[in-house]
């Protein structure tokens, strides 16, 4: 239930900033946005708690938000507090940023290695994932594993690319207790 409330929200928020041409916009201030309220976990709280009503919840949402964020924002918001759906309002702003993401063909790439990777190899990972994938730019993350001996293991989206040495020996250890 929680994730179709997620598609939804963020959905009908995505149509908008499209049709407003307000994408880029929106985009910055959802990700803002969403941080300002995972870092406060008392105003979630605050706006889902059962015993307070719907209209002292809104009037807090104006008086913390008005001005400050965007009125498609602050809407949004208010229409999630009134529909009692206040605990989703990160996975919403989430799924909103994810659904930009892929209409601006940004990736995000988690890539681990067991050594820190220097400028020159990034670089080169980075080229290597844009020439093979749609994504016209990339967001990376870079991880350092020292378990996985050598090798990467690149991971976008659902996708997974393991290249390490620990699973080649762990590949090569079956195949061998199998013979």
């Amino acid at each position: 239930m929680a994730k179709q409330i997620e598609a939804t929200y963020g959905n009908a928020l995505f149509e908008l900033a499209i049709e407003e041409g307000r994408v880029d916009a929106l985009y910055e201030e959802a990700k803002a946005l969403g941080d300002i309220i995972r870092d406060n976990e008392e105003l979630v709280k605050l706006l889902a708690h059962p015993h307070i009503a719907k209209e002292s919840k809104v009037e807090v949402v104006k008086q913390t938000f008005d001005g400050r964020i965007s009125d498609e924002l602050t809407g949004l918001l208010v229409m999630v507090v009134e529909k009692n759906h206040a605990r989703n309002i990160v996975g919403i702003l989430e799924y909103f940023v994810k659904q930009v993401k892929k209409y601006k063909r940004i990736g995000v790439v988690d890539v681990t290695s067991a050594m820190e990777l220097d400028a020159s190899q990034k670089a080169a990972v980075e080229k290597r994932i844009l020439d093979t994938t749609p994504y016209e730019s990339l967001e990376m993350i870079y991880h350092q594993d020292k378990s996985i001996i050598g090798g990467m293991i690149i991971r976008i989206e659902d996708r997974v690319v393991d290249s390490s040495v620990k699973t080649k020996l762990e590949s090569m250890s079956k195949a061998l207790s199998r013979a």
